[in-house]
């Protein structure tokens, strides 16, 4: 999305997420994958930076700006991911890991998660994955667990995405961020 799209907003917050999209062909396979689990969250396969987070609408101009100084301070790096990975039992969450990149995804969201707007309470430490199946059946998590263990993608990450959400549909890109400006 351009900058200065209004974003989709209830009230005077709006829902913003930051993350990194999973180029095609892996992406659309990831999200499939995601959606046969009966996935009721699924999304575009993505890793996330950021997790949904509350700001106000009067907030986002601060955001953005923030957004594009944490891009053009970091350079454009390789992510592989391989095979899968699970929180179980801790959360019923089963993802592909990432193999090699997990040092720039950290420091990109610890920079994004730097401005005070977007400070927030973790449940958990952050850890770059892409999830496939979250809160299905426990056959469903296995599958998913099984059928991916052998996947395998490399790509370069030359930006990250501000996405947005109203509450009422689903979430919605707002602006790509340029790594290295």
């Amino acid at each position: 999305m351009e900058q200065g799209t209004e974003a989709p907003a209830v009230g005077d917050s709006v829902q913003i997420g930051i993350a990194v999209d999973i180029p095609e062909p892996w992406g659309s396979l990831l999200t499939r994958r995601r959606l046969e689990a009966g996935d009721p969250n699924a999304v575009p396969a993505h890793v996330t930076l950021l997790g949904p987070t509350e700001i106000p609408v009067s907030g986002l101009p601060a955001v953005e700006r923030h957004l594009a100084r944490v891009a053009a301070a970091h350079l454009p790096f390789s992510l592989h991911l391989r095979g899968t990975g699970t929180f179980r039992p801790v959360t019923q969450v089963v993802f592909v890991a990432v193999a090699a990149g997990i040092s720039e995804c950290e420091l990109l969201a610890a920079a994004i998660n730097a401005a005070p707007q977007l400070r927030r309470e973790l449940r958990f430490p952050y850890h770059p994955h892409v999830t496939v199946a979250q809160d299905v059946a426990p056959e469903a998590l296995d599958k998913a667990y099984e059928d991916l263990a052998d996947f395998s993608a490399m790509f370069e990450v030359d930006h990250f995405t501000l996405f947005s959400h109203s509450g009422q549909a689903r979430w919605q890109p707002r602006r790509d961020f340029r790594l290295g400006g």
